[in-house]
C-alpha cells in the first residue's frame, strides 16, 4: 500500500550546498525536499534554464522529488509597489519551474504590514494583490500555499480565514505552520478548527511561547502530535509533512526573517544543520509511529 503521508523538508537548513542537502535527506530515507535555496541562492532567484541545467540533474541523480517551492512571494511590504512588481515576475518563473520539476505547490505569504498599523486597514489591498498572484498561477494549475508567517496580514487564524473566504479559489490554500501560530500567541487547535477546509500542506515546526523559541517537534506548544493524529487518523489528511526544524542558525535564515537571525534561533540545538534536520526527522517519525500513521 502506497503511503498517503510523505515527509519532505526545507533541506537548505542542512547546508547551503545542494549535493550535501541531497546526500543527507536520502541518507535518512527521504524522497522529497521543499526547494527553498540551493547552492546559496534562493529559488525565486533561479531561472527555469538554471534549474534545468544546475539542479534537475542532481535531483535525478539522487532520485529526489520536489514537494513545493519555498518561495518568498508575498514576503514584501504591502506598500512596496516596486517589490510587488518584482515578485510578480518571479512568480511567473516559479510557476514554470514548478512544471519543470513536476511540482504542484508554491509556498507564499500575505505581505508585511507596517509596524504599529492595524492589519485590517490593509485587508482589501492584501486581497487585491493576492488576486494578482492568483491570476499568474492559475494558468499553470499551480497551487499557492499561504503560510501563516509572523508580521504579515495572515499571521492569525482569523485573518487567514478572511483571506481564504474572500478568495474562494482552489489555487489558494493553506500551509499550516504550528510554530508561527504559537509565536503569534495563537492556539493551534483553534486555528486548525478554523482553517481545516483550506489546509493542503503542513509544516513541521514547533515553538514555545515563553521566548518564542523554536524547539524539536512535539516538545513545544504546537500540539503537533494531537493535531497530526486528528488530521491523519480521524480526518483523512493526505499529502506532505514538511520539516522546517529551525534548530540551528543556517545560511539563508537572515533572508527569511525581519529580525536578526539570533533573535529567532537563540542558540543552536545541534552541532550543525544536518544533525538538527535529523533530530526533527526522527522526532516526527516517532510521532507518526505512535499514532500508527503510514508514511514514507
Amino acid at each position: 500500500m502506497e503511503a498517503k503521508i510523505k515527509i519532505s523538508g526545507f533541506a537548505d537548513e542542512i547546508s547551503a550546498d545542494f549535493v550535501t542537502q541531497l546526500k543527507t535527506v536520502t541518507g535518512l530515507g527521504m524522497h522529497y525536499i521543499s526547494l527553498r535555496a540551493a547552492d546559496g541562492k534562493g529559488i525565486a532567484d533561479y531561472t527555469v534554464s538554471e534549474v534545468e541545467e544546475k539542479l534537475l540533474p542532481k535531483l535525478a541523480e539522487y532520485q529526489v522529488k520536489v514537494s513545493s517551492l519555498g518561495s518568498p512571494i508575498g514576503k514584501v511590504g504591502i506598500e512596496d509597489e516596486e517589490g510587488f512588481g518584482k515578485q510578480k515576475e518571479q512568480l511567473k518563473e516559479l510557476c514554470k519551474i514548478c512544471k519543470l520539476l513536476g511540482c504542484r505547490y508554491i509556498r507564499m505569504f500575505s505581505f508585511f504590514i507596517p509596524e504599529g498599523k492595524d492589519p485590517e486597514d490593509y485587508r482589501e489591498k492584501v486581497i487585491g494583490k493576492l488576486n494578482q498572484f492568483l491570476e499568474i498561477a492559475r494558468p499553470y494549475d499551480v497551487i499557492l500555499l499561504h503560510e501563516n508567517e509572523k508580521e504579515i496580514y495572515g499571521d492569525t487564524g482569523e485573518r487567514c480565514k478572511v483571506l481564504f473566504e474572500a478568495l474562494k479559489d482552489g489555487h489558494f490554500q493553506a500551509a499550516f505552520d504550528f510554530a508561527n501560530f504559537v509565536q503569534c500567541g495563537e492556539d493551534t487547535e483553534k486555528c486548525w478548527d478554523m482553517l481545516r477546509p483550506y489546509i493542503e500542506y503542513i509544516h513541521i515546526k514547533d515553538a514555545v511561547s515563553t521566548d518564542k523559541e523554536n524547539v524539536v517537534c512535539g516538545t513545544g506548544e504546537g500540539k503537533i502530535k494531537e493535531l497530526l493524529e486528528r488530521a491523519i487518523i480521524k480526518e483523512g489528511y493526505e499529502g506532505f509533512l514538511t520539516l522546517e526544524p529551525h534548530l540551528v542558525l543556517f545560511d539563508s535564515l537572515a533572508s527569511l526573517e525581519t529580525t536578526a537571525a539570533e533573535n529567532v534561533i537563540k542558540e543552536n540545538k545541534a552541532k550543525d544543520g544536518a544533525e538538527g534536520y535529523t533530530m526533527q526527522y526522527k522526532a516526527l517519525c516517532g510521532i507518526l509511529d505512535e499514532i500508527k500513521a503510514v508514511y514514507s
